[in-house]
């Protein structure tokens, strides 16, 4: 069971960081988009990884669907994450002709149609959240849908963090999922 601190603290940074995120500048967040994509695409754990699972930014997070074609034009398999309940979601296969849907939540997000990618087929993970800190911790939208699903992955787990988003610490529950990498947009911090 959560602790009402742990509670209260994550809701309480969660209102101050989509704040600060809304204040951000259109030509921050392109200029900041491009640092972060630069960095991601250079990684080596990307270079050497089939299959992906990328996640369509919404709001103030990186406009992450610029990450697709480039992705594909390497020759990548990509996923996009579909919300199949409360908390619980899956990877499926994406191509340039897959129809998005929105959903309610506001993410865009393939059909049932698309291919399903089980868990243990995806070779690296693009996590988003509102804030990470140095040791891999993260903030998320408060759903639990990634604390859900990543422990049944063996993937390499990375998230993009914005400079102003990267914490000295986020708070932490006994079911929240850390990621190996933490990609600012002048740093790659693997902890």
């Amino acid at each position: 069971m959560p602790s009402t601190t742990t509670a209260e603290e994550k809701a309480a940074l969660r209102a101050a960081l989509r704040r600060q995120a809304a204040s951000l500048s259109p030509e921050e967040r392109t200029d900041s988009d491009a640092a972060l994509f630069s960095r991601f695409l250079a990684l080596p754990e990307v270079a050497q990884a089939g299959t992906i699972l990328l996640y369509h930014g919404m709001g103030a997070e990186p406009d992450t669907k610029q990450l697709l074609v480039p992705l594909w034009a390497a020759g990548k398999r990509l996923a996009l994450p579909r919300c199949t309940g409360p908390g619980s979601m899956e990877a499926r296969m994406v191509d340039p002709s897959t129809p998005l849907h929105r959903h309610r939540f506001g993410m865009w997000e393939p059909g049932a149609e698309c291919p399903l990618v089980e868990p243990e087929e995806l070779e690296f993970i693009l996590v988003p959240g509102l804030a990470f800190d140095r040791q891999g911790g993260r903030l998320g939208q408060g759903g639990g849908f990634y604390d859900r699903y990543l422990p049944r992955c063996t993937a390499v787990t990375a998230a993009l963090c914005r400079t102003h988003f990267l914490l000295e610490h986020v708070p932490r529950e006994s079911h929240d999922c850390r990621v190996a990498l933490v990609v600012t947009e002048t740093a790659v911090l693997r902890p």
